[in-house]
């Protein structure tokens, strides 16, 4: 059972994750969204969330019970640092293809469908970060998720104003990938007799592979594209 402050930590971090790989939730919402009549669109935001809510909680549950495979974690912990790579780096294209429905109900299934679609790196960054606790995620998810929906803008403009907020996130990130190397039931043989403070190690060193290689990744990128401009 987590204590208290490592309770609350992971809630944090998880709220950190939906914000940071969850953003375009908010887009997609907007556009699954954008034919419907005005009286029906509180209605569609409102149970497209519900929905994907509930969908993400049971990919999650899912994804918590195929981690304990062994060699799965070590997987998730490789694809986490390699996310946050990438989310330093930054896309190139937002390219959201996401059709306007003019039926409140197929708004719905398309704003549910495209969570799933768009919820792989979320989902194991969260299971990584819950330690197991399907009510850490519950929690987490549902506070996040109003952050998502009507904040976004806010943190967008956060990020754009204070880049130190994405290479935080994709330290976090690395952090979660780093710990979760040392957890996985495959290597408990060689893991199992490591100190407890070696998975802050591991974190600490994924947290700074990511950030160092995301920023030389960045500034390797930005020449380029200004070139091609």
């Amino acid at each position: 059972m987590l204590g208290e402050s490592a309770f609350w930590l992971s809630v944090l971090q998880i709220i950190m994750i939906d914000i940071l790989l969850g953003g375009d939730n908010a887009v997609v919402i907007a556009l699954a969204c954008r034919s419907l009549p005005e009286e029906q669109r509180k209605k569609g935001i409102f149970w497209g969330v519900i929905g994907a809510i509930g969908l993400r909680v049971v990919l999650i549950a899912f994804a918590l019970q195929i981690l304990d495979i062994p060699f799965l974690k070590l997987a998730g912990g490789l694809l986490l640092l390699w996310i946050g790579m990438q989310l330093l780096v930054g896309e190139d294209d937002d390219g959201h293809d996401v059709q306007g429905s003019t039926h409140l109900w197929g708004a719905v299934k398309t704003i549910i469908v495209a969570d799933a679609v768009m919820s792989f790196d979320n989902v194991i960054a969260v299971a990584g970060a819950s330690h197991g606790s399907l009510a850490l995620v519950v929690f987490g998810i549902v506070i996040s998720i109003p952050i998502i929906v009507w904040g976004s803008q806010l943190v967008l403009k956060l990020m754009d104003r204070f880049p130190i907020v994405i290479t935080l996130g994709g330290g976090l990130l690395g952090w979660i990938g780093g710990s979760m190397l040392l957890t996985d039931k495959g290597l408990l043989d060689y893991t199992g007799m490591l100190p407890g403070w070696s998975h802050q190690v591991a974190g600490a060193i994924g947290a700074l592979l990511v950030v160092a290689t995301g920023t030389v990744l960045a500034r390797r990128k930005s020449p380029a594209t200004a070139r091609s401009e």
